[in-house]
């Protein structure tokens, strides 16, 4: 096992589980979206201002075919990166994925104080995003759900606890 992607919806904890997993199983980290961040010396929400989501998911897939290829690292993926082109046949045949399964109402509550954070609800209203959340979990459920491992957490687990569930659920 060289990679394990941590997939799930924007606010799920993939970045934060990812670098905590990295450290107890000592593989390296990379944020996908802080990775093309630094690629491209622009932030994801001036990313999509200026080119727009579709050319987004494009510079998305290409790098993540490059960081496909780089061994021992767990890899936190954007929640939208498992749904577009190949994504998700390509993270299955590179490596183990992991998906980071809320519920609506868990989502909604970390997402509503980070929403500035985000360029899909950064001008949405509560409820706007409540049913913006609705409709996307719906159509990219059934790319989540070929993960290979999917983690249930609705705020009842810290993250350490949760890195402890994915650490045992990889036989370590």
């Amino acid at each position: 096992m060289d990679r394990i992607y941590l997939l799930g919806y924007m606010g799920s904890g993939k970045s934060t589980i990812g670098r905590l997993l990295s450290k107890k199983i000592n593989y390296s980290f990379i944020d996908l979206d802080s990775f093309i961040e630094n690629r491209y010396h622009m932030k994801i929400n001036d990313f999509f201002a200026k080119h727009g989501e579709d050319e987004f998911r494009k510079i998305e897939s290409k790098i993540l075919k490059e960081v496909s290829e780089f061994e021992h690292i767990v890899i936190a993926l954007g929640g939208g990166t498992p749904c577009f082109f190949d994504n998700m046949d390509l993270i299955n045949a590179t490596g183990l994925s992991i998906y980071l399964k809320n519920s609506e109402e868990s989502l909604l509550s970390r997402l509503v104080s980070a929403k500035n954070n985000r360029p899909l609800i950064k001008d949405k209203t509560n409820e706007e995003i409540q049913t913006f959340i609705s409709q996307t979990l719906e159509k990219r459920k059934p790319f989540y759900e070929q993960a290979s491992i999917i983690i249930e957490n609705d705020n009842q687990k810290d993250a350490n606890e949760i890195v402890e569930e994915i650490f045992h659920s990889l036989g370590l």
